[in-house]
Parts: structure tokens; C-alpha cells; sequence
């Protein structure tokens, strides 16, 4: 049986400016393949810039493949048009970063909540929409009446509420949710990942959690996918990703974590800056991609591409030297300084 959500050897590439003879593109995401069950909240996380959202969007056809294959349920979803891409809107829906973003002023928060009704099932009366747009206000947490304001009457947290019940009003079977929680507040951060686990307990529904802070990942999600520069460098079970990670870019995304481990106590202030570099920048170069900031990295890594292989039950790295930590890499000191100079 197939997956609900299957990416095969995904790239996608930008053209960057420049003259017409000087063409040249960005790799943002390079032949990248996953799969998403039925029912499954699944993590991406990974640093601004290394192609998460790229990823989101190419899934909902926002942005073209440069080559690989999607597929929805088994069929092949990548390569349809627009108009027959339509009809899969209702089964896969996106929630964005920035709510202010996403809604406009104009509308009240009923009829921005409705427009999904309007667009992808007309042959709702406008009562029948004002009816479902109250109980999907009610059902991420707001009070029906707030159906007549409008967005700038409502704090951020309440906006991205909204956002979660326009996703939600017309019944996808998967969500993308885009660092949805990122310009929140600590405090209401965890409101909505709790409103986000609720709902997919209550309505089954599979999703996509994209964000940059692991600590949040690891909270919600069972099975977490670790991207750098556009390449998943590590899937694993929470459960086991987290007390033992095996690609050192996840390493040390938990060690910046506070909280999570105790050696971000112990590392120096500048080292723990190191390892949060940016990992923005073109997919597409020789060997692996991490090799000039990795601290164990060797010759092999910088010529030749590590590949996603298994490295016990449920779980795949991208490194070279992932078998000689099988209990997973110590979270100690590393040497960034000698590694980055």
C-alpha cells in the first residue's frame, strides 16, 4: 500500500538575476525523497535558508520541480495543470508563518475563515458558510462573535488560530503548517503546538510541521526529518532521534537548544554561535554539504555525496562516519573553532 504523501528525487531550483548569457540557478532542494503515512504528524526542521519552506511549497504546487516526482495516494500529482490540480486543494492545505500575511484587512476574520468554502465548494449557500466558519472559529479556540472583527483587532496568537481554521474548514487529509509558530511568543507557542495536537488527535489528520526550533519539533512530532542546504541529512523516531542523533549538523542543533541537553551549558558562547551558522546557500556542490563546518569531517566527506541509508530500526543519515557511533554522537565539546578557521 502507498503512502498518502510520496516525494521522489525532488530539486528545485531558482534563477538568479543576471544577464541572459550568465544565466545562472540556485539548488534549493536536491533529490530529495520522503514519505508521509496517513495520520502522521511529521517534523522538518533545519536552519533559515536550507530549503524547508521551498519543500512546502513544491508539495502544494507553488513552485515547480525541476525534476523528481510527487505523488498524492499513490497517483503522480506533480505534473498536473492548474485546473486539475484544483480539486486536490480540499485533501492538502498550508498554513503559513506570518498570519498578518496571509490575511486580508479588508475582511472580516467570518469571511476570511469562509473563503476557502467560496472558492472550492460554490455550492454552499453563504448561510450554510457563515454556519461552518463559526464552528472552525470555535473549534481552534475563539468565540464565534469574533466571526465580525477584523484582523487588526486580534493578537498574533489569535491570528495564527484563524489561519489553522481556514486550513482546516474545508477537511483536508493533510496539512502543511510553515513555522507557524516562529514569530510567536514562548507563551503562545505552546498554546497553538497544543491546539495543533489536539487537532490532529481529534480529526486524524496527517501534517507536515516545519519549523527551526527543534525543542518545538520534538514536542509535537513522532517522527522528525533533519534538512541542511537542501538535503535530508537525518530521519528518525523522536523517540530515538533525540537522546542519539547520528548526522553531527543534528547534533549540534540540540546542543544549541537550551534545555534539551546539558553540554550547551558547558560550550562557549562562541561556539555555540558557530553552530548556528546560517546553512542558506546553493544544494547542488561536490561531497557533503555540512564538510566545512563539520568537526569530524575527512577527505571522503568533501569529494564524495553521502546518501540517505539505513542505520537501524525506522531511521536513515547522511554521513559517512555514522557507523562509528551506533549509540549515537556524545554531546560534548566539539572542536568548531579548528573546523571553521
Amino acid at each position: 500500500m502507498s503512502s498518502l504523501l510520496e516525494l521522489h528525487e525532488v530539486t528545485v531550483r531558482y534563477e538568479l538575476p543576471g544577464r541572459w548569457l550568465r544565466r545562472r540557478e540556485l539548488t534549493a532542494v536536491d533529490d530529495q525523497s520522503f514519505a508521509i503515512e496517513a495520520g502522521e504528524l511529521l517534523g522538518l526542521v533545519g536552519e533559515s535558508g536550507c530549503g524547508k519552506s521551498t519543500l512546502a511549497r513544491a508539495i502544494l504546487q507553488l513552485v515547480p520541480l525541476a525534476r523528481g516526482e510527487i505523488r498524492w495516494q499513490g497517483r503522480r500529482i506533480d505534473n498536473l495543470g492548474r485546473r486539475d490540480f484544483r480539486g486536490l486543494r480540499r485533501e492538502l492545505q498550508l498554513v503559513f508563518q506570518d498570519p498578518n500575511a496571509c490575511l486580508d484587512p479588508r475582511m472580516t476574520i467570518g469571511e476570511s475563515v469562509a473563503e476557502p468554502l467560496r472558492a472550492l465548494m460554490p455550492d454552499l449557500t453563504a448561510p450554510d458558510r457563515a454556519v461552518r466558519a463559526a464552528a472552525a472559529l470555535v473549534e481552534v479556540g475563539l468565540e464565534p462573535e469574533f466571526a465580525d472583527r477584523y484582523p487588526h483587532q486580534f493578537s498574533g496568537g489569535q491570528l495564527q488560530r484563524v489561519v489553522i481554521a481556514r486550513a482546516l474548514i474545508v477537511s483536508p487529509r493533510l496539512i502543511v503548517c510553515d513555522e507557524p509558530v516562529s514569530a510567536l511568543d514562548v507563551s503562545v507557542q505552546g498554546q497553538i503546538v497544543n491546539l495543533l495536537a489536539r487537532i490532529r488527535r481529534e480529526r486524524g489528520l496527517a501534517s507536515l510541521f516545519i519549523s527551526h526550533n527543534l525543542a518545538v519539533v520534538a514536542r509535537l512530532c513522532e517522527r522528525v526529518m533533519v534538512m541542511y542546504r537542501g538535503r535530508i541529512v537525518e530521519i528518525a523516531p523522536r523517540a530515538a532521534l533525540m537522546p542519539a542523533p547520528l548526522h553531527p549538523y543534528t547534533r549540534m542543533l540540540l546542543d544549541a537548544v537550551p534545555g534539551i541537553t546539558a553540554s550547551t551549558v558547558r560550550r562557549p558562547r562562541r561556539e555555540q554561535a558557530a553552530a548556528v551558522d546560517s546553512s542558506s546557500g546553493d544544494a547542488a556542490t561536490a561531497g557533503c554539504a555540512f564538510a566545512p563546518r563539520c568537526p569530524y569531517a575527512m577527505a571522503r566527506c568533501r569529494a564524495e555525496r553521502p546518501i540517505l541509508q539505513a542505520a537501524g530500526a525506522l531511521r536513515l543519515v547522511a554521513c559517512h562516519r555514522a557507523a562509528e557511533w551506533p549509540g549515537g554522537l556524545p554531546s560534548e565539546a566539539h572542536p568548531m573553532s579548528h573546523s571553521l578557521e
